[in-house]
Order: C-alpha cells, then sequence, then structure tokens
C-alpha cells in the first residue's frame, strides 16, 4: 500500500527557496486555509480551502509513526467548503484549529517539495515521496535534506495543529 512519506524541516523561506529551485522545478503555488476538526490522533480531518485556485479538498490522515513521518491519506474534492463544514459539524465534528499557509510546491522525480509560510509560526519545508517503502522513501528524503544543507536538528516533527495550539 502506498503511503506518504514526509520529513517536516523547521528552515527559513528566503536561504532555503535558491537552494530547491537550483535542483527541482517549480510546480505551482497554493495560498491554503486548513480547518482540523477535532478527532483523536493518531486521525486527521481536514477541510482545506485553495483560496488562489477556488478548490477544497475533504482530507483524512492516519498517522503511521511517532515522527509523524508516514501516513495514510485519503482526500477528496468538494464543491463548497462551508457546506462540507456544516456537514461535520452536524455530524458532531468541533472546530479545532485552523492553519493557514501560503506555499511553493516543486517537483523533483517523484519527490515533491512543500516550501510553507504558516500563518503564527514561520517557515518550513517538507519533503515528500508516496512509496509503499517507507524506509527507502526516508533514505530518498534525507539524501535530498543533506543536499540542501538541512539535518536532524532542523526537523520539526509536530503537526502545525499541535505547533499552533501550543503557541496559543
Amino acid at each position: 500500500m502506498e503511503m506518504e512519506v514526509e520529513v517536516k524541516f523547521r528552515v527559513d523561506l528566503g536561504e532555503i527557496q535558491p537552494r530547491i529551485e537550483a535542483i527541482a522545478n517549480f510546480d505551482h503555488e497554493e495560498v491554503q486555509e486548513d480547518l482540523y476538526f477535532s478527532v483523536p490522533l493518531p486521525s486527521l480531518l481536514r477541510i482545506r480551502r485553495i483560496i488562489n485556485r477556488n478548490e477544497s479538498i475533504l482530507g483524512y490522515k492516519l498517522i503511521k509513526d511517532s515522527r509523524n513521518e508516514e501516513f495514510e491519506e485519503i482526500e477528496v474534492a468538494v464543491e463548497d467548503f462551508e457546506k462540507t463544514k456544516e456537514i461535520l459539524k452536524r455530524l458532531g465534528f468541533n472546530e479545532d484549529v485552523w492553519v493557514k499557509k501560503h506555499r511553493y510546491v516543486y517537483k523533483l522525480g517523484n519527490v515533491t517539495f512543500e516550501l510553507n509560510r504558516v500563518e503564527g509560526l514561520g517557515d518550513f519545508l517538507d519533503i515528500e515521496v508516496i512509496s509503499d517503502d517507507p524506509e527507502k522513501a526516508k533514505e530518498e528524503i534525507w539524501k535530498i535534506a543533506k543536499m540542501l544543507g538541512l539535518g536532524e536538528e532542523d526537523v520539526e516533527p509536530r503537526l502545525y495543529s499541535e505547533l499552533l495550539k501550543g503557541a496559543i
């Protein structure tokens, strides 16, 4: 089964962006608002509004490891963000936290770079590989991270929602 494998790094956008652009191709830019609902970990439930693309996505993730690096993910496009939010609320899900970010997406083969400026938190880089072999995917991610000058000390293992709740 294919899984989303990603490692999140705390970075400085101005420093890391030129390094990424030297090895990967710019794919697109997104202005996102993620609304997370209160569900027990290791599950995550959110609706994402991609403002500049006029898209909304309902997403479910199951965290498969303790460092928030391996996920099973199911996503579906939804037509109406507000109506989807209302359905979830009527089903008993409570709003938990909003995560607002400006994202720059780059690609290098099967590797996706998501460079995020997260409102209230700062800059982060998610290096992601979709794979049925999480260990091999992590090796690939770490090879690229080292090329970018990133190390274990730059890793941010907490979810954005956890970081924001800690900042409140």
